[in-house]
């Protein structure tokens, strides 16, 4: 009896010293990115990391995965979803193809005349509304980081809507990017981030659009001869987790993570603006590309063509959210 009595304890023991083993294990958090980690949402992606593990102390361990080392960015929302993967921070247009058209309204070239129009949408009700929408596809939305205002480059100048006549376009898969490219007259071409250095030095495709961080982080200054800085449309992130994940972590934990993350997205946001001046200005230094200023008057030109479009995908996007931007341009007086 003696002899059970001893197992039994021991077994117990065990139990609670395993338990207790398991207990101290970190909570590990995949966080999947497309880009360089010297970038406004590389940046922010390591500046999460050291705060949410600051704030659990260590109870949680974040694993930051830059430049498409774990999926691209046309395998990553699935992975999410499986759950391979914790937390993402995609572009806003990668949420169209997952059947949330809403979030295309970021990609209409022109809706956003200044960053304080964008944070009127970002930060107030109509952000709030569009991470409403992820919730049903197992996705939680926690915060929009910045990138910034895109450019225009190809291996020849583009100071008129007339010079995209036939050239093919890198583009993200987005009807409204589609859209866009065609009403200037180019071939838009879908193509994985990860892939566009190549497909530009090759001639797969002859330009694309990106905020100047990017294009001078992914070296696709290189292999384009001239860019123009159009600021026609806007590129943004969504840091999102999954659902389950998200919803099945413990109550204190959830909150300091919210916390890291609320701290993350001002830095990030801040940051946005200085990267793509130092990475503009870098471009400029290597010599390799041209880099053009539209006039006003081209800049006009350049609205007349593309506006449209915001007309085209009222049907996709839905016409009270697009008017609902346009007022908040309208507000501050800038539309």
């Amino acid at each position: 009896m003696k002899l059970k009595s001893l197992l039994l304890a021991l077994s117990a023991a065990a139990v609670v010293v395993s338990t207790g083993a398991f207990a101290q294990q970190p909570i590990i958090i995949k966080f999947s990115h497309v880009v360089a980690n010297d970038t406004p949402k590389g940046k922010g992606a390591e500046r999460f990391k050291e705060l949410a593990e600051k704030a659990t102390k260590g109870r949680v361990k974040i694993e930051v995965y830059p430049n498409s080392t774990l999926y691209k960015d046309k395998e990553e929302l699935e992975a999410l979803q499986l759950g391979a993967v914790q937390m993402l921070a995609p572009s806003l247009a990668k949420f169209g193809p997952l059947g949330v058209k809403e979030f295309e309204v970021f990609d209409l070239p022109y809706i956003f005349p200044t960053k304080d129009v964008l944070y009127r949408v970002t930060e107030g009700p109509i952000g709030k509304d569009l991470f409403k929408k992820l919730e049903p596809k197992g996705i939680t939305g926690l915060a929009y980081w910045d990138n910034g205002f895109k450019d225009m480059s190809a291996n020849k100048p583009l100071h008129h809507p007339a010079d995209f006549r036939g050239l093919k376009m890198r583009i993200q898969s987005s009807k409204v990017l589609d859209a866009q490219m065609r009403a200037l007259g180019a071939n838009p071409q879908v193509l994985a981030f990860s892939e566009v250095y190549q497909a530009l030095q090759t001639g797969v495709v002859d330009g694309t659009e990106n905020p100047p961080s990017n294009l001078y982080t992914q070296k696709m200054h290189e292999v384009q001869k001239h860019l123009t800085i159009s600021d026609h449309g806007y590129l943004g992130y969504a840091v999102i987790v999954n659902k389950k994940f998200w919803d099945g972590l413990p109550a204190d934990i959830r909150g300091q993570l919210e916390g890291a993350m609320k701290d993350a997205t001002k830095y990030a946001n801040a940051i946005a603006q200085q990267e793509n001046d130092a990475a503009l200005a870098a471009v400029e230094k290597a010599g390799k590309t041209t880099i053009y200023r539209l006039t006003d008057a081209e800049k006009a030109e350049w609205r007349k063509a593309l506006l449209p479009v915001q007309k085209q995908m009222e049907s996709r996007i839905g016409k009270e959210l697009i008017a609902a931007v346009n007022k908040e341009a309208a507000a501050l007086g800038q539309k």
